[in-house]
């Protein structure tokens, strides 16, 4: 009888309940990992201590990334059985492999040129298997198609900079985790339209692991940190739902982002990407070091310069990239190049908002100092 309801059943008539199992197995398998894996972690010490260029205080567990790992694989293991596909299953041991690079890394450090090539295995893992990769830019400076070899290339750069693009913003108490949440909400809603069921499954399970990960780590009193091995998991399948979206939009010229596929994705990534970006730019060209080397010039350390609360600084920044995404989302129909100067002014301008205020609230106090003296 089993059989028969297997060999009858059709996912994409449940694309809906699919996600909810998805969501709801990862999120009872996470929740239910954490006691014991904060248990573990204060037992044998292995916990992040505040330095110089942290903005925490104190010793916290950064094995959170381990819930994620557990949350996401029971999920693809139970609810990906159901969809005989080969994408799920090799996604599970590119992020299997990761998940050692970055245990390792975060119980014993581990050399920047190793965690690199650990990203590019798992990367080159889906690319070469399920030649999935990023087949144009629909149109952006004229491409339109790239040739194999630089597609590849290209998709393995986008890989390696969306991973390293989430372990860097994961400085603030639920930062990552909320703007790898909201990514992971969009790109299931475009997934969906799209009818692609593995990776709404696979979107929902991120979405189930993650809440119960940021409960504890906007936690006091049972605080945990995600560490590398999380992040680089978050930024691993997020860099996967990036591409292929990208790819799934270009194979068709009558798929329903087939014109802002690009700029859809730089919306949704848009403050990690921003980051990103600018750090490295102030590491290597204005510092002259290695953009790997930790600081506090991050953007979101320039909000808790300004005396905003870690929370505080979350909320704002996952609002405003929320807005952009929505405000991206309304001109998706515009010409390529109109999208993304609309998406670079509107990014800029939200973000700055904050800064020009502050600078014209201090602006005003100078005079009143002057006539004080």
């Amino acid at each position: 009888m089993v059989k028969e309801l297997l060999d009858n059943f059709n996912p994409s008539n449940y694309i809906g309940w699919l996600a909810l199992v998805s969501a709801l197995v990862a999120l009872i398998v996470s929740a239910t990992s954490y006691p014991a894996i904060l248990n573990v972690a204060k037992a044998k010490n292995l916990i992040a201590t505040s330095d110089s260029r942290s903005s925490h205080s104190g010793s916290v567990p950064n094995l959170g990334g381990i819930g994620i790992y557990l949350g996401i694989v029971v999920t693809i293991t139970i609810v990906g059985a159901l969809l005989d596909t080969k994408s799920l299953l090799l996604v599970l041991g590119s992020i299997t492999i990761l998940f050692f690079l970055g245990l390792k890394d975060d119980i014993l450090v581990l050399s920047p040129l190793k965690k690199f090539t650990g990203q590019l295995l798992a990367a080159l893992l889906l690319i070469v298997f399920t030649d999935t990769r990023i087949l144009g830019l629909s149109g952006i400076l004229g491409i339109t198609i790239l040739p194999y070899t630089l597609s590849v290339l290209f998709t393995l750069f986008v890989y390696v900079l969306v991973i390293n693009a989430f372990n860097l913003i994961d400085g603030v108490d639920g930062l990552a985790g909320s703007l790898a949440l909201m990514a992971c909400l969009a790109f299931g809603y475009v997934f969906f339209r799209y009818k692609d069921i593995s990776m709404v499954v696979l979107a929902a399970a991120l979405v189930g692991a993650l809440i119960p990960f940021l409960r504890l780590n906007f936690s006091k009193r049972k605080k945990m940190f995600m560490g590398d091995t999380g992040s680089m998991i978050i930024g691993f399948i997020i860099g996967v739902f990036a591409v292929r979206f990208i790819g799934s939009s270009e194979m068709s010229a009558t798929s329903n982002y087939h014109n802002s596929s690009p700029i859809l994705v730089l919306s949704f990534l848009f403050f990690p990407l921003l980051d990103t970006l600018r750090i490295f730019f102030i590491r290597l060209v204005i510092h002259k070091k290695s953009p790997f080397s930790a600081d506090k010039n991050h953007l979101h350390h320039r909000f808790l310069f300004l005396g905003f609360s870690h929370k505080q600084t979350t909320a704002m920044i996952v609002f405003v990239n929320a807005l952009l995404i929505v405000s991206t989302y309304l001109f998706r129909n515009c010409e390529i190049h109109v999208q993304l100067c609309i998406l670079l002014a509107v990014g800029t301008i939200l973000y700055s908002l904050y800064f020009i205020y502050d600078w014209l609230k201090s602006d005003n106090k100078k005079p009143e100092a002057l006539n004080n003296n």
